[in-house]
This record gives structure tokens, sequence and C-alpha cells, in this order.
């Protein structure tokens, strides 16, 4: 009779484990810390590549925004700001979530010839963020004298780096990862 019982038993947690009502071996997702929310600047070589596309994404544990540019950028500002404004007009750009993070990337979003080289079909809405944990809003701010800037709606003002990376070719790309969590 004993012996069953513990059959029973065995039987009942190994089913309990596979239903997830018991998961002794749960895996969770181990966050980056450390990074901050304070301004994140850098200035790089002296040659101006433009702006050529950009795209959002979700990670685990944070969302990211990455800018490509034809070359490495003559320098960037990522920042928490109480508000974005257009280059050259200076209006405001308005932006859904409680904090609003400004990309300034020291490149233009045209070539020597003055022909758009970056032209988003919706300024106000250059990406889908849709169902992001963090991201709210991707927003073009403009580009005006060899400087292009985007302001990003967040739900709230949370620890982000920015990376730049080479490639692919002589194309970089400048990455801002905005975690889900402090």
């Amino acid at each position: 009779m004993r012996m069953a019982r513990r059959a029973l038993m065995a039987v009942g947690l190994v089913a309990m484990t596979g239903f997830g009502l018991m998961a002794p071996t749960a895996c969770t997702p181990t966050c980056p810390t450390g990074w901050g929310s304070g301004a994140k600047t850098q200035a790089g070589p002296g040659t101006i590549k433009p702006v050529v596309g950009s795209r959002v994404g979700q990670q685990t544990c944070y969302d990211r925004f990455v800018i490509e540019l034809a070359g490495p950028p003559a320098g960037y500002e990522v920042r928490y700001v109480d508000h974005v404004y257009e280059q050259g007009s200076g209006d405001e750009v308005p932006l859904a979530g409680g904090a609003k993070l400004e990309v300034v990337v020291h490149a233009p979003a045209y070539n020597l010839s003055g022909t758009p080289t970056y032209d988003p079909a919706d300024p106000d809405h250059v990406h889908s963020v849709a169902g992001f944990q963090t991201f709210r809003q991707v927003a073009f701010a403009g580009t005006f004298e060899g400087i292009t800037s985007w302001g990003v709606g967040v739900r709230s003002r949370l620890p982000m780096q920015v990376t730049v990376l080479a490639g692919p070719g002589t194309h970089a790309r400048l990455v801002i990862d905005v975690a889900h969590s402090w």
C-alpha cells in the first residue's frame, strides 16, 4: 500500500510540473543592470556620412532602436529630456509615454547633392511599436545642417545603453537599448 501511495505521489508531482503548477527548474532571464539613465554622448571621427535607415526590435530585457549610417557617426547624444524639438523649425514633437528620449546623430539625412537618404513615410510614427514593453512611439524630428534627430516615447525613464557597431560593409549602426525595468 505504501509503494502504491508513493508511486501515485510521484506521478502527481510529475503531472503538476508538466502543467506548470510546480516549476522547480524554471528559467528566469538575467537582464543587464548598471546602464543608468544619464545622457550618453560621444564625439566621432571627422567625416560625416548620411543616415540611410532605421529599425526597432524587442529583446528579452530591452527594446532596441537602430539607426543605420553610411559610415561611422561624427558623434551622437542620447538623453532623456522634457521636450523633443524638430530640427530647423524648433516645433515640439509630441510623444506618447511617460518619458521622452532625444536621439541626435551628427549625420545628415541627405547626400552631398541634397537628395534625402532617409525620409520616413510617417515622421510621427517611423516604426510601429505596438506591443513593445518599453517603447511607446518613435518619431523623426528632422535633419538640419548635418544633424538628424528622433524622439522616442518611452513608458518611463528607464536605463539605457548606446553602442556603435561597424558594418555591414562600410556602414555603421547606432544602437540604442532601453531596458524594460530597473
